[in-house]
């Protein structure tokens, strides 16, 4: 299929953004400068925000996305204007209008002071272990109830930011040295130009040790040496394969936060600090993987970036593609540490690659079947005002690695390899869209005669189809293939009825915790298409493996409870069902808390709705948002 019969907009290229109110197009952003004050006691923080701004169009007016912000005063080129917040529209916010003069030059100075507020989505506030505490989640748009600005990824600047708090304050920038005569307040540069939603804030009880040359490792003191252990051995190792795949690693330091457990995610990428949920520090080093893919992210997303979020998949997708080259290439150079022969180690670390695919795939083909079809294309359509966040799952991440490991696979290798640092150099400080992407593929692969392979691919159905991809990937099974013969085993039984005697605990005892997700989540899938089930089923499961209710690991954790809760049939009033209500009041990633609710909801809506309403208060508002929405509240 020839690529000009794609959707390609009437508009052009870069495409324009749904998601924001603001004439960012008109603009381009020299600096912005943010000074801060944290007031914990009122749960808000205010101070100035300051643009350096290039008409690039004679505008008459800045538009600027804000969200539950107080606004108290706006001045341009230092002289104090009038503006207007015009009425919320949901899920954007309220836009602030600017009036320009006609005698304003083209540089303009914006200088808003401003003030957050209590319904503040990029802000939590809670009372941790140790005490106060502050973090921030900017991603998709909710930079705009943080600070005025041009909240979209087609926008980038560099910063300069100031914070006043009474604890250790981090951002993601570089730290500058702090001001002799004011303990209190902690100022950050960051020199690369970054896009409003990578901006981020975090103020507690925070200190350091070091975990590599150029990473820290930050968190609750109580905790840190605890967290240090778990990423010191790869951190370093991480950038330096990762620098082999695409280039050398701009940002200076690659530093990680460890926050309290309410915060939303596994990790978000912020520039120089990644914010990382505690549920990777597991004591045993197997959820690290999680930072090779935030590391990942320095080079795309936060150097090449969507430019929108209709286009969400040419960050994640891209990410979880590299994440699984570093992992693999780690785990060649692990065997080859070994002993391993060359040519068996780079077979190995293939062989570990796609097994985190097939992982990756199996959870694909879950989310679709869950998942409305129209979010379930690689290229969303939010045009109508359609919130991003409602939009998030794995279809980004999962099936867009597929688009890659695809062209990966169909144009070679090494030719791929090649490609991935030409397209990082073209792009890097830019954003860019979907078509741009494949307009990019074909410069390049034309100058190695390959136009009629990429001719011969349909992408309008790897954009804009629903469902699982058009290409079924053909993974190497290798470390797969007992997972997938012990679920089988297990489905016969369930279909039967009768047990088979090889069917005991030592089957997952040398399990890998990668090996015991594929089991469980396999035969999840597999139950899912019987309609009834052997009433012993479910309890000789748990009898035959006990490990699985005790585990911490929480990737098992959520898989085994998946299973057992919903195809057993368990009440409200079974101990797992209790048990696991329970622990979804001690986490905040909403890998876990939204699948945990929806799976309540199985159980009894009124039940889930119960237990949602007890531990509501924990959670960020993007998560509580979200658990609102799956539980019908809102």
């Amino acid at each position: 299929m020839k690529w000009e019969t794609a959707k390609r907009p009437s508009l052009g290229s870069s495409e324009l953004d749904p998601s924001t109110q603001s004439n960012y197009s008109n603009f381009r952003v020299v600096n912005t400068g943010l000074d801060l004050k944290i007031e914990f006691s009122e749960k808000k923080v205010l101070g100035f925000v300051n643009f350096e701004l290039e008409n690039l169009s004679s505008s008459d007016r800045i538009v600027l996305d804000t969200s539950y912000l107080e606004i108290f005063e706006v001045s341009v080129n230092k002289t104090p204007v009038s503006y207007e917040l015009v009425a919320r529209v949901e899920p954007l916010g309220s836009a602030l209008v600017v009036p320009l003069k006609s005698n304003d030059s083209k540089k303009l100075h914006l200088q808003i002071k401003y003030s957050t507020t209590a319904k503040c989505t990029a802000l939590q506030f809670i009372e941790a272990s140790t005490g106060p505490y502050l973090f921030s989640q900017c991603q998709a748009i909710h930079a705009r109830s943080l600070y005025p600005c041009f909240d979209t990824p087609a926008i980038k600047s560099t910063f300069d930011m100031k914070v006043s708090s009474p604890y250790p304050t981090l951002m993601s920038g570089r730290p500058q040295e702090k001001y002799a005569d004011d303990k209190d307040v902690y100022c950050f540069s960051q020199p690369i130009p970054i896009p409003s939603y990578l901006v981020a804030l975090a103020s507690g009880d925070i200190d350091k040790l070091p975990i590599g040359p150029r990473s820290d490792v930050y968190s609750e003191k109580f905790n840190l040496k605890d967290c240090q252990w778990e990423f010191e051995k790869d951190m370093e190792t991480f950038i330096q394969i990762a620098e082999d795949l695409i280039f050398n690693y701009e940002w200076l330091k690659f530093d990680a936060l460890v926050l309290p457990p309410s915060f939303p995610y596994g990790g978000m990428e912020n520039p120089n600090i990644t914010f990382a949920t505690p549920t990777l520090i597991s004591k045993d080093r197997l959820q690290v993987k999680v930072m090779a893919h935030e590391l990942a992210h320095s080079w795309l997303g936060n150097l090449v970036t969507n430019c929108s979020w209709e286009h969400f998949w040419l960050n994640e997708g891209w990410t979880v593609y590299l994440e699984r080259r570093i992992l693999g290439a780690l785990s060649t150079k692990e065997a080859l540490s070994k002993g391993m022969s060359q040519e068996n180690a780079t077979k190995y670390g293939e062989q570990v690659r796609n097994f985190a695919a097939i992982i990756g795939w199996s959870g694909l083909v879950d989310t679709v079947k869950t998942l409305k079809p129209e979010f379930t294309s690689l290229v969303w359509n939010l045009k109508d005002k359609i919130d991003p966040d409602d939009a998030f799952s794995r279809i980004p991440y999962e099936k867009g690695f597929n688009f890659l490991f695809f062209l990966e696979k169909t144009l070679g290798l090494e030719d791929f390899n090649d490609f991935i640092k030409y397209y990082f150099a073209k792009f890097k400080y830019q954003s860019l869209d979907s078509y741009q992407f494949i307009d990019t593929l074909h410069d390049f692969f034309s100058k190695r005669n390959k136009d009629k392979i990429l001719d011969s691919i349909n992408w309008e159905a790897w954009l804009f189809s629903e469902g699982l991809p058009p290409v079924t990937p053909q993974f190497d099974t290798t470390l797969a293939d007992e997972c997938y013969q012990l679920a089988e085993s297990w489905f016969k039984f369930a279909k039967s009825g009768v047990k088979l005697p090889e069917l005991e605990s030592s089957d997952i005892s040398h399990y890998e915790p990668n090996q015991h997700a594929l089991f469980l989540d396999t035969l999840n899938n597999q139950l899912s298409t019987l309609e009834n089930i052997s009433t012993d089923f479910i309890s000789n499961f748990i009898q035959t493996y006990p490990f699985y209710a005790e585990v911490t690991n929480g990737e098992i954790k959520a898989s085994w409870n998946a299973l057992v809760i919903d195809h057993g049939k368990l009440a409200p009033e079974n101990p797992i069902v209790t048990k696991f209500a329970d622990w979804l009041g001690t986490v905040g990633r909403m890998k876990f808390v939204r699948p945990g609710y929806i799976l309540l909801k199985k159980v009894n809506k009124d039940y889930a709705i119960k237990i949602f309403k007890v531990h509501q208060a924990k959670y960020h508002p993007i998560c509580r948002s979200m658990v609102q929405k799956d539980l019908d509240l809102v």
